[in-house]
């Protein structure tokens, strides 16, 4: 289904209270299937800004920054929430329960997928299907460390124990939440450099000054346990479509078409030259895929 050409978005996000902390969102669209969007790591809503658009001409789109993220709150860990994907999962939920007013489909980035396929294992009633782009496989999970390399191995415990010291650890922060640093960062990440412009450094900078972005951060970075994406596609009772760049140097494509294997996966998509943010760095690419595939599921 090919579609017109989008309006930009002008609509200023909005806030709901969940858990008595304000979060933000983006929606778009008054009609068709409900659509919520959920970012990776780092990112927030507007990294679906070239999305939007699009999947509003046919869809009710709902974009939401996870707690911890973009224009949500930054509460310190374990006051009240801890940064995983329990709470997460449980955010999308009440999010769809309170928000969205009904089930609906739900798009991931990164660690994104995890929450995605999370809550559709937890309440398979609110969820109709999710589309994973680019799904963490979660490669410093404990239960991955037998498969790294042996420096890795022995690195990355002792890193995260070092970050768990809170100066350190927000030392590490400050050096990172530099536009300079922000934007190697994402020249490795992206297969296209020219997709990595100033509007996107600042889309990721700007959240980065918030009070508890560093602890929001370092919790993360130190969290290596709960699901790994393998756990959650064999009890999901949805179906799912994978799409993959295969120029993620994070994410490994080889090792992301092995989800091709587990039943709920109806379609498993690889872009050429793409990297780990498909969605971004093309959107003329992933938008047709995402609209003919929840139109179809929505008939």
């Amino acid at each position: 289904m090919a579609a017109a050409s989008p309006t930009p978005l002008r609509n200023q996000p909005q806030n709901w209270h969940w858990q008595g902390l304000p979060i933000c969102y983006q929606t778009a669209g008054q009609t068709g299937p409900a659509v919520v969007l959920v970012h990776g790591f780092g990112a927030s809503w507007g990294h679906w800004r070239k999305n939007i658009p699009v999947l509003a001409q046919s869809c009710r789109v709902f974009a939401i920054d996870l707690v911890g993220f973009g224009g949500s709150a930054k509460p310190s860990p374990g006051a009240p929430v801890d940064y995983n994907f329990t709470t997460w999962s449980e955010q999308l939920l009440d999010f769809c329960r309170e928000v969205v007013g009904s089930s609906a489909f739900v798009v991931g980035n990164s660690v994104g997928c995890i929450v995605a396929m999370q809550a559709a294992v937890t309440a398979p009633e609110q969820i109709k299907a999710v589309a994973l782009l680019n799904c963490s496989l979660r490669l410093l999970h404990d239960r991955r460390r037998a498969e790294q390399p042996w420096l890795k191995r022995i690195g990355t415990p002792i890193l995260q124990n070092l970050l768990g010291i809170r100066p350190l650890g927000q030392g590490f922060f400050r050096l990172l939440a530099k536009p300079k640093t922000v934007r190697k960062i994402l020249l490795q990440a992206y297969g296209n450099p020219e997709a990595v412009t100033d509007e996107l450094v600042e889309l990721l900078m700007q959240p980065a000054a918030d009070p508890g972005a560093a602890d929001v951060f370092l919790a993360f970075t130190r969290y290596s346990q709960g699901p790994l994406p393998e756990d959650l596609l064999a009890a999901l009772p949805c179906p799912a479509l994978v799409i993959w760049g295969e120029a993620d140097p994070w994410e490994p494509v080889a090792q992301g078409r092995k989800f091709a294997d587990y039943p709920a996966v109806q379609k498993f998509i690889s872009l050429p030259g793409v990297g780990h943010c498909p969605q971004d760095e093309a959107p003329d690419q992933v938008n047709p895929i995402l609209l003919d595939w929840i139109l179809q599921q929505a008939e």
